[in-house]
């Protein structure tokens, strides 16, 4: 491409295409070292999950996602995101602080993303582990409460709140942001993405075949019609996980000794050890990933998938290279996939 849409391409690419910091692989002082990188190569922003244990043992680490985030703020210079459960190992008012606090630090660039937990992280401190359904209403309750603490406090006023979950006393967050940040609901099903289009600011998913993210955003819309908002307004991001690496057989390998927990096609939210998840990984085969875990040496092929959610309309997507061979990853999606994506 040339001429004057060239240069504009490029600036629209530095905004959708960032680095998904794996903290349940990489030490923290490595997992920032590897976003920099990531963002000295073409990527644009980074994204981590809040995780109290690795998916299987092999994975190795399990970082205090706040505190990397803020090393983050320091060593970037895109978005800060981060997908965590408000729900039962924090307040919604705790998480409310925190993501103010990054945000008043780090202007205009976090976004929260909020889930409604697995017991692999949130059973870590005991008690009742619900089923679904209410492990969804928990998450809308808590996205309720911390909408109210953002606009509250923005206004200079106290909250409080008493529902099915939750209670919050009269109080405010005393230190805010110019702006509140975006609150992104993460979900792969249909009815909560409409919720989603409803009470939250958009939504945040993983890769998925074409008709299903179809669905996720119709049903999006369709919440934010009936809540009077413009569908057009909500943010979509992407979470995306593959396997590249110099050869075929050792992008499967990485795949199959990294990170299993991509070819397990039944849900693993009531799984509460790495330890059960990795006798379960005993099982997966490299059929197993197909049409949910791209593994592939070809950086072309790699190109085209993520080029596919663009074309869905996603206004970000945040790759994760499921190896530990992350910078020469990094360096040649850089070079070789992210240039010739378009939005």
């Amino acid at each position: 491409m040339h001429g004057p849409g060239a240069s504009r391409l490029r600036v629209d690419l530095v905004v959708t295409i960032g680095y998904a910091a794996m903290l349940e692989q990489f030490h923290p002082r490595e997992a920032v070292e590897l976003a920099a990188l990531a963002e000295a190569n073409g990527f644009s922003g980074v994204m981590a999950a809040d995780r109290f244990q690795p998916s299987v043992p092999q994975q190795g680490q399990a970082g205090f996602v706040w505190d990397v985030l803020g090393a983050l703020g320091e060593r970037t210079r895109g978005d800060l995101g981060v997908v965590t459960a408000p729900t039962f190992r924090w307040h919604p008012a705790l998480v409310a602080q925190a993501s103010a606090t990054l945000a008043a630090m780090n202007p205009g660039r976090h976004w929260l993303g909020v889930s409604s937990g697995d017991a692999l992280d949130e059973h870590v401190v005991g008690g009742y582990w619900p089923e679904a359904p209410e492990r969804i209403n928990r998450m809308f309750e808590a996205v309720e409460i911390v909408r109210k603490l953002f606009t509250g406090s923005l206004a200079g006023r106290d909250v409080k709140h008493a529902g099915q979950f939750y209670r919050l006393e009269s109080t405010r967050l005393w230190t805010m942001p110019e702006a509140a940040p975006e609150i992104l609901v993460a979900t792969a099903g249909p009815v909560t993405a409409r919720r989603a289009g409803r009470q939250a600011d958009g939504l945040i998913t993983m890769g998925a075949p074409s008709d299903r993210v179809e669905l996720l955003f119709a049903r999006l819309a369709d919440g934010a019609r009936e809540a009077g908002r413009d569908p057009s307004t909500l943010t979509r991001v992407l979470q995306l996980h593959l396997s590249w690496a110099a050869t075929h057989e050792e992008a499967l390998a990485n795949a199959l000794t990294e990170w299993p927990n991509g070819g397990m096609r039944f849900n693993r939210s009531d799984i509460r050890s790495p330890h059960d998840l990795a006798q379960l990984a005993r099982h997966v085969r490299a059929e197993d990933f197909e049409g949910r875990l791209l593994v592939s040496a070809d950086p072309d092929e790699h190109r085209a998938a993520v080029q596919g959610y663009l074309d869905l309309g996603f206004d970000k997507v945040f790759l994760h290279n499921v190896g530990r061979n992350q910078r020469e990853w990094i360096e040649t999606f850089g070079r070789e996939v992210l240039p010739k994506l378009v939005k």
